[in-house]
């Protein structure tokens, strides 16, 4: 049986909503909402929160999370989780597949990483997939922020691109979301390849595995995603907690 572990980066200085990861929704920061999401999910044998500030640190083990501290240098979330993983194999923490959960998705279906895991665990050569869901409207799909998924016939990615390509297709618009896996092996070289080109003008990190030839899985999730990346998005998520079924599967505790 495979090992799983996942791994939830967080930092404080988000460009766009500072301090985002402790921002209180309905009594918990965020980042506890995040952790306690994944910890419904038993297919996951332990999770770590991989923090560059110690207020991030703090917090987390107060409500009993796993902390990795790493830098705050890195340019992209997997060196990030590169470094953590790098760490934990250093500790002789043994593990076969880490997911990558961002630390600003507090609506997170704890089912959809069960998506993510298994591909691993039914077909061979996989190291690396990575969750999208399709894109509805035309504001979606023309905005930067949505980082557009472009694939094969066999479900591996293509491209992942700001723009809203591929252009001319309706309603085959497919965004990539933050929730990947990574094997072992991938986790611990990925940081071990250069920056690549095209990672580097679509600020996207599974472009780097693409450029070096390895191929990125992609599946299609039904579990519909909304982050927090402004104040107001905190506002519209906090709303939608107060009604929401899995929030009380935790709530008190």
């Amino acid at each position: 049986m495979k090992k799983i572990i996942a791994i939830i980066p967080a930092r404080m200085a988000s460009t766009r909503f500072p301090g985002k990861p402790l921002v209180d929704i309905c009594g918990k920061t965020m980042i506890e909402h995040v952790w306690r999401r994944v910890k419904l999910n038993k297919n996951i044998s332990d999770i770590y929160i991989a923090a560059c500030d110690r207020e991030v640190k703090g917090a987390a083990e107060r409500f009993g999370a796993k902390v990795i501290m790493t830098s705050d240098k890195h340019s992209r979330c997997t060196d990030r989780i590169a470094e953590a993983c790098q760490k934990l194999d250093a500790q002789g923490a043994g593990f076969d597949i880490v997911l990558n959960i961002q630390g600003d998705e507090p609506l997170l279906n704890p089912e959809t990483l069960d998506l993510l895991i298994k591909p691993f665990l039914e077909e061979k050569d996989i190291s690396c997939v990575n969750l999208i869901e399709t894109l509805e409207t035309e504001e979606e799909i023309n905005s930067y922020n949505n980082v557009k998924a472009i694939f094969d016939q066999q479900g591996f990615a293509m491209y992942f691109s700001r723009l809203p390509v591929p252009n001319g297709l309706k309603n085959k618009h497919y965004k990539q979301l933050g929730l990947y896996g990574l094997t072992r092996e991938m986790a611990l070289g990925y940081s071990k390849m250069k920056e690549t080109p095209l990672e580097i003008a679509e600020s996207d990190d599974m472009l780097r595995f693409i450029e070096n030839g390895i191929k990125v899985k992609v599946i299609l999730s039904p579990y519909k995603t909304k982050g927090v990346d402004t104040p107001g998005d905190h506002k519209v998520i906090t709303k939608i907690m107060e009604a929401d079924s899995i929030f009380r599967r935790y709530k008190n505790q």
